[in-house]
């Protein structure tokens, strides 16, 4: 394929990632881009060219040792739910946006640890993009057919210009905000997307090598037996193998924490720590099924290829040996996708460290305290873009003039093991508070001196004066010296023995200096928030101590030089609001110093913040003591506050149950003042009727037929009024419990042909049928008396709102497992939905009847209610059913 149509796929390939963080920035609060699958998904940037072509390499002459590099990783996982939660914590706290600052912060916020941190980590993955770049231009040379992997000038070199693109595409979106603790969500999408193409182009000729290529693993395994190093390749090697195998372990076990793009996409762009959940199961899934194919090609590499050529890229030599170019493209796509995902979150981490830990503290701050809003974000986007472009062509340079001599996994392994000085100051910086800045600055100086000593040394030796003395005997003769052999352990590799001594004295030297060294106040104050964050306050501004004078106005005005007027006075109004602060008060409190750096730290670092700070207040040094002091005081007012919330939630919810006893109360005298009337009332009608017809009566001269139809009346007001005194009486008793049931067991069908008969006659007057399918041997606990009321009375009020001829009325009994149930069901007028919750009310009428005036007193039903709960049943109103009423109570079997 011509460098033509390489460089158009590449350019195309650049245009889909410009658009797709295009359209991910646009809807950040997106479910597309928010996600634990995209959060676990741009964790794999930690699969890299190394990944994708060096893992093969290694297989290919040390067998399964490859795997090493991702058992650590793998390892780490559980972890992450615990150490990683507070790490994620504790930066969004503090708006920490790299791992410099993490670091910086927590010894107090040191500008000069940050620096150190910031050019360790410029040492470690400089190296690591040259790497990439290395991939990329063997590849291009390889897809293009080019024949050699050297250019023929610094302009004729396509990896320049693809390296410039890169720097185009991180400059762009990785400097759209100042505040560097911001998600750039727009890069992540693109992350993940990419892993999942390297994924399935790196699993596809996977499947190409050992199903076509080969007849399935079987055969690879078969063939690659009869070579001569076949043994070499499945075993795990002696002892000294073992511990190459444990130090590769525990270089990617930090690596997975400590990487700038690892710490940028695990903790600065994490939004939910709910996301760990799934991280830590999919990733280690993810990096299984990377490696599912990694051995097959390998050995497929060894038995049809060459052995003088690259075995980093079987997997594109094995489809070009046949001829398939198609899946050659594929593959470089791949391995290209690999390289961008690193270098771009690689360089953006990188960039906003240089700036925030380098650049500002140390050259800008002035400037940057002198500008408007407006000036100050230009000129921090501007340094930013400048350090991403100046990265990029360093690592460009470092692969012209030292990667050549290299292999992609010794690059990778150089890297991990500088990265890893930072280690002994995160890790015991998180858990023991006796860690100062300066015992990290001198462990972390011990052991880049002692790779420099064992890794880079015979590197630079060989390129500047090859055979040189100190490398075959060793320093100053003695041979336990040697870099690549300190202290005669021969057994081991390169790198795991400058990984092992390194270690060692980081450590030791961290540990020691520890305990003959105090750390300022602030260095102690930090120490107990990152220690013991979940005991004062979950690092909130009242964990943060300090002493001094400091002025609200001199602090808002250089906020406003960063912020803006506008998000400052949103800011401090909310932080007002929060506390319960003035917005007249004039001095500055420790709460609005910790708020005031955190705001700043965002944009500037935290370095930055710290400077900036200390030039509008006066800050007073503080004892020990007094940390411990104001802490534990900090401590007993929060546990006190908590108290007397509570005890305010306990008084609160006592009002509130006050209020609903007063308002129950007021609700039965305002019943009870009803019942009173309504009672009155009711009797006052038929007294009122017999005492007329009595006045009537004294008429000698009346006729007789007119005398009789007096009495009668007389007779029946009589009548209605014994039946409502008794009701009264009868629900009065029932309602105080004061009715003694007489309880037995009854044939509830018996019991319902009893009020059947008792109705009967008046139903057949009426022409309303009564239908009832008896059931035998449905026994229950009850007083009969009692429940035959309840039946006459539904009976009795389904009688009266049915049609005359017309009217049905059916009875169901339902026998369940500890209960038995009885319905009364009718086609009549029905029950208005205005009336179906008031209808077992005292006194309450339905207007749906089928005559002029209401007739009853309104306690039946009132009467059912109270006999059927004194059962301990229930009865209720089918709400659903429009061509009647259907009213249902159930007592249980057993009282």
């Amino acid at each position: 394929m011509s460098n033509y149509g390489v460089g158009l796929v590449i350019v195309l390939y650049l245009s889909m990632l410009f658009v797709i963080a295009y359209v991910a920035e646009k809807n950040k609060r997106s479910k597309w881009t928010n996600n634990p699958y995209v959060y676990t998904l741009s964790l794999a940037v930690y699969c890299t060219a190394w990944t994708y072509y060096g893992s093969v390499g290694i297989a290919s002459s040390s067998g399964i040792s490859f795997l090493a590099i991702y058992l650590g990783p793998v390892l780490a996982m559980p972890l992450w739910i615990v150490l990683m939660k507070k790490v994620i914590r504790i930066s969004k706290q503090h708006k920490i946006s790299s791992i410099a600052d993490f670091i910086s912060i927590r010894y107090g916020n040191n500008r000069q640890l940050g620096a150190l941190v910031t050019l360790t980590c410029l040492f470690a993955i400089i190296p690591y993009i040259s790497l990439q770049l290395k991939a990329v231009s063997e590849t291009f040379s390889l897809i293009s057919a080019k024949g050699s992997y050297q250019s023929t000038g610094f302009f004729d070199d396509s990896t320049f210009y693809i390296a410039l693109l890169i720097a185009v595409f991180v400059a762009f979106y990785g400097t759209l905000s100042t505040d560097t603790s911001e998600h750039r969500k727009g890069i992540v999408a693109t992350v993940a997307l990419e892993s999942i193409l390297k994924l399935c182009f790196f699993l596809a000729i996977g499947v190409y090598v050992v199903f076509y290529l080969f007849d399935g693993t079987t055969d690879i395994y078969e063939q690659a037996s009869l070579r001569e190093n076949f043994d070499q390749l499945t075993t795990f090697g002696g002892l000294g193998n073992g511990f190459n195998w444990l130090f590769t372990i525990c270089l990617s076990f930090f690596a997975v924490f400590l990487l700038p793009r690892q710490f940028h996409v695990a903790v600065v762009e994490n939004d939910n720590e709910n996301h760990l959940r799934k991280a830590i199961w999919l990733f280690p899934l993810y990096l299984l099924l990377f490696n599912l194919f990694v051995i097959s090609i390998a050995w497929a590499g060894n038995i049809r290829l060459d052995a003088a050529v690259n075995h980093d890229y079987y997997s594109m030599l094995l489809p070009l040996q046949q001829s398939d170019y198609g899946l050659a493209v594929m593959v470089f796509i791949g391995g290209f996708t690999t390289v961008i995902s690193m270098i771009v979150v690689s360089t953006l981490a990188l960039s906003t460290m240089v700036s925030n830990n380098i650049v500002i503290p140390y050259g800008f701050i002035k400037t940057l305290v002198e500008g408007n809003p407006e000036e100050n974000a230009k000129r921090i986007k501007n340094i930013r873009r400048i350090s991403i472009f100046l990265l990029i062509i360093v690592a460009y340079f470092f692969y012209i003039h030292f990667s050549v001599q290299l292999s992609l996994y010794s690059i990778g392994l150089i890297s991990f093991l500088i990265i890893a000085q930072l280690a002994p100051s995160f890790f015991l910086g998180l858990t023991w508070r006796r860690g100062t800045a300066r015992a990290a600055e001198t462990g972390m100086l011990v052991g880049l001196a002692i790779v420099f000593y064992t890794i880079f040394l015979p590197v630079i030796s060989n390129i500047v004066r090859p055979n040189v003395d100190v490398l075959t005997e060793g320093l100053f003769g003695y041979a336990w010296f040697k870099p690549a052999q300190t202290f005669g352990f021969d057994y081991l590799s390169p790198e795991s023995n400058a990984f092992l001594w390194s270690m060692a004295f980081n450590t030791l030297s961290f540990v020691a200096f520890s305990l003959n060294t105090k750390g300022n106040y602030r260095e102690r104050n930090y120490a107990e928030m990152f220690v013991n964050h979940e005991n004062y306050g979950n690092l909130q501004e009242g964990g943060f101590i300090w002493k001094g004078e400091a002025y609200v106005a001199d602090i808002k005005r250089l906020l406003n030089r960063f912020l803006g007027e506008q998000r400052t006075n949103r800011a401090l109004q909310l932080f007002n609001r929060k506390y319960n602060i003035s917005e007249t008060e004039e001095r500055a409190d420790a709460r609005l110093i910790n708020f005031s750096e955190k705001l700043l730290t965002g944009s500037i670092g935290s370095a930055s913040a710290k400077i900036l700070l200390a030039s509008v207040s006066k800050e007073t040094p503080i004892s020990l003591v007094e940390v411990l002091h104001i802490l534990e005081e900090s401590k007993e007012t929060k546990a006190n506050n908590k108290l007397l919330q509570e005890k305010s939630n306990e008084l609160a919810a006592m009002a509130q149950q006050l209020k609903l006893v007063n308002e129950e109360l007021r609700i039965q005298d305002k019943l009870k003042d009803e019942f009173l009337d309504t009672v009155a009332h009711e009797l006052k009608t038929p007294v009122t009727s017999i005492k007329a017809a009595s006045e009537v009566l004294e008429d000698s001269d009346m006729p007789a037929e007119l005398r009789t139809k007096f009495l009668e009346n007389i007779n029946k007001d009589s009548d209605r009024l014994d039946t409502l005194i008794r009701n009264i009486l009868d629900l009065e008793k029932l309602s105080g419990n004061r009715t003694e049931l007489e309880m037995d067991d009854y044939d509830m069908s018996d019991t319902i042909q009893k009020a059947i008969h008792g109705v009967e006659q008046i139903a057949s007057k009426k022409g309303v049928s009564i239908k009832f399918s008896k059931k035998h041997n449905v026994f229950a606990r009850y007083d009969e008396d009692r429940i035959l009321q309840v039946l006459t009375n539904l009976l009795s009020n389904s009688l009266k709102f049915t049609e005359p001829q017309t009217g049905k009325i059916k009875i169901l009994l339902e026998e369940l497992e500890a209960e038995v149930s009885v319905i009364v069901k009718d086609n009549g007028r029905g029950i208005p939905d205005e009336d179906k919750d008031y209808i077992f009310d005292k006194f309450y009428q339905s207007k749906n009847q089928n005559i002029k005036k209401p007739q009853g007193s309104g306690l039946g039903l009132a009467i059912c209610k109270k006999i059927v709960e004194s059962h301990s049943g229930t009865i209720s109103v089918d709400n659903h059913y429009k061509k009647g009423a259907v009213i249902r109570f159930s007592i249980p079997k057993e009282q």
